[in-house]
């Protein structure tokens, strides 16, 4: 909860030195009643106390005070909205790398299933485009509406050669749908899943400083474990394994620099909470409601209880 007009919250300073009034007036009542009558005797002249009934007109009328200059204050609460004809384009590492175990079945196969529940899960005026990279990227999808075509996208991810993440994000943020002319570009964000550091074309973080100069964050998720290996042909005949331990802190550096997460996940279980996450931050913005209305009425409800009980009981005002 918080508030548009904060100032105006001294105006609760009020409400101690009114109870401080009625405190005293109430004391000199009692002061007048043992002068007109010895304590033995009052039992006789008033038998009939208000006892609590005397205290919750007042007690009433403070509460709405209270609820009434929160209102004046322009209390406003947050809340999730989803956001509508914003673009998110999915880049996805394709290297050779990912056809490691180290997540099951596959890296590259958590990352499809991955993808595939993100595109469905975001709402359905959402663009998304898909993009996949290896030694080059390659747009498979601008940002659209067709979850088919999007999932038909992903499910072509096929893996080879090497990686270039600064390349990637270029062309990611080129697949941006544009505005246009005179109209304001819907937000946009770039999520890039890749399992180690760039190894060819331009460089990751000159790219991620490129994007945030067009407000558009870089969300990156990076997939595998230490342990990840992968088999590759011998330059002079058959085979060898290869470490590829991911690249957490490239990655890292390429979202802070973008504006925007990083996410690890070694799992496909925690690809899939990662992508969930993301789904649920992209796809929905904060945004500041006011419940003045809400607080107002409140206030006059407990206003208008005080009064009655007052001319109920004792048959005035307060």
């Amino acid at each position: 909860m918080s508030f548009a007009e904060p100032l105006v919250l001294l105006g609760l300073l009020v409400l101690p030195l009114l109870i401080a009034a009625y405190a005293w007036h109430e004391r000199g009542r009692r002061v007048a009643a043992a002068a007109f009558a010895t304590p033995a005797l009052q039992p006789s002249v008033a038998p009939q106390q208000p006892r609590w009934r005397r205290h919750a007109p007042m007690l009433a009328v403070c509460l709405a005070l209270l609820v009434l200059i929160l209102a004046a204050a322009r209390p406003q609460r947050t809340v999730a909205v989803p956001v509508e004809r914003a673009s998110i384009v999915l880049a996805t590492d394709v290297s050779g790398s990912m056809t490691a175990t180290d997540v099951k079945p596959s890296r590259l196969v958590a990352a499809k299933r991955a993808a595939k529940r993100f595109a469905e899960a975001v709402p359905a005026r959402v663009n998304v485009g898909v993009l996949a990279f290896n030694h080059r990227p390659r747009l498979l999808q601008s940002p659209t509406t067709d979850r088919e075509a999007v999932s038909a996208a992903i499910e072509s991810f096929e893996p080879s050669g090497s990686t270039a993440i600064g390349d990637a994000i270029l062309l990611s943020a080129a697949a941006i749908v544009r505005p246009a002319a005179g109209r304001r570009r819907p937000p946009a964000a770039i999520v890039l899943l890749s399992d180690g550091k760039s190894a060819r074309g331009s460089d990751p973080i000159t790219a991620a400083r490129a994007a945030r100069r067009l407000r558009i964050p870089i969300y990156t998720v990076t997939l595998g474990t230490e342990a990840g290996v992968i088999t590759v042909p011998r330059p002079g005949g058959g085979t060898q394994v290869e470490r590829v331990p991911p690249a957490p802190e490239s990655l890292a550096r390429v979202a802070r620099e973008s504006g925007g997460e990083a996410f690890t996940a070694d799992t496909a279980s925690g690809l899939k909470n990662v992508y969930r996450k993301l789904g649920s931050q992209l796809a929905h913005r904060d945004e500041q409601r006011q419940v003045t209305s809400a607080f107002a009425g409140g206030g006059l409800l407990l206003l208008l209880a005080g009064v009655g009980m007052s001319l109920r009981w004792f048959g005035r005002m307060i």
